[in-house]
């Protein structure tokens, strides 16, 4: 059994062959395997298979950068739409989207400190969802929230994992997961608008106005906000609301 305990951060060069990693109270054990590695360098608390700027992962970051970036201002796009159809709370939950967007793009951009002044090249195909319905926008917007999910992140973290950027892996593998409320996010409201539902109930259910806040009960929301007199675009299923229960 070899121990190697590497104390700095300074590129460190050489082959181990026939080599596993076990990390245990900062005490690197390094026990026999079957497939030979390249330990580069330690950084933070793992080692690194390969060298950060010659990864796969520094690609994945900057594409998913790329992809968080577009999302949030698609979801903005959107927003604006709904506003100027009076559908605010269509328009709440694409704002409220868009900002969570915004802080993958700055997870995913963090990780690149160190690189500051380098150009990176990435190939990447990005929607183009355009429409002037916002069921359909809804649902475009759906489709690319499961994707993320079901594929392009949890292929990015296991990629990050193989390299040896466990912390890169992990928010890959956790923001995959929030992807997938957003996609079931959008598609409820989809389906509500697809069926003139979102507006409507076949029971009596609790309303709350996004505007002052005002709950009413009943099978439909009110035309107006008897409080604010703001019209029913504003008003919400309180059990959907994301500060209320």
């Amino acid at each position: 059994m070899l121990h190697s305990h590497i104390q700095n951060r300074y590129k460190i060069s050489f082959f181990i062959h026939n080599m596993d990693r076990n990390i245990r109270d900062g005490l690197r054990q390094v026990k026999p395997s079957r497939e030979p590695i390249l330990i580069i360098e330690e950084k933070g608390d793992f080692f690194m298979a390969v060298d950060f700027k010659n990864s796969e992962t520094k690609l994945n970051l900057m594409r998913s950068f790329a992809g968080e970036s577009q999302a949030r201002n698609r979801y903005t796009i959107a927003a604006s739409q709904a506003k100027k159809q009076n559908l605010h709370v269509i328009e709440a939950v694409f704002t409220y989207t868009a900002n969570q967007e915004r802080e993958h793009a700055e997870i995913f951009y963090n990780y690149l400190k160190g690189l500051e002044g380098e150009t990176i090249h990435i190939d990447g195909g990005y929607p183009v969802d355009i429409s002037d319905n916002l069921s359909e926008l809804l649902r475009m917007a759906q489709h690319n929230e499961y994707e993320e999910h079901d594929d392009v992140y949890k292929n990015f973290g296991e990629k990050a994992k193989e390299e040896g950027f466990h912390a890169i892996a992990n928010s890959f593998f956790l923001i995959a997961e929030i992807e997938k409320v957003h996609g079931d996010r959008f598609g409820r409201f989809a389906e509500l608008m697809e069926k003139d539902m979102l507006f409507r109930a076949s029971e009596k259910t609790r309303w709350i106005c996004l505007n002052c806040g005002y709950i009413y009960e009943g099978e439909a929301a009110p035309q107006k906000c008897p409080v604010c007199v703001h019209d029913q675009g504003y008003f919400i299923r309180l059990d959907q609301s994301p500060y209320e229960s």
